[in-house]
């Protein structure tokens, strides 16, 4: 009996570590696919935003 408690207690750890990977694995990947571009994308604007502006006020120098 001891023998199937022990391995009964392995298998549920080795299943707890393997999801908790699974997750943290899913997690890293939606960062890196959604939320690092959206942050580059809006960088993007406000240089752009500032750029613009910044040319703008060049242009109306006299």
């Amino acid at each position: 009996m001891a023998k199937k408690a022990r391995r009964f207690r392995s298998g549920f750890v080795t299943g707890i570590v393997t999801t908790l990977g699974t997750i943290a694995a899913g997690l890293f990947t939606y960062k890196k696919k959604v939320l690092d571009p959206a942050e580059a994308e809006a960088k993007r604007i406000e240089h752009n935003r500032i750029r613009a502006n910044r040319k703008s006020h060049s242009a109306h120098q006299g």
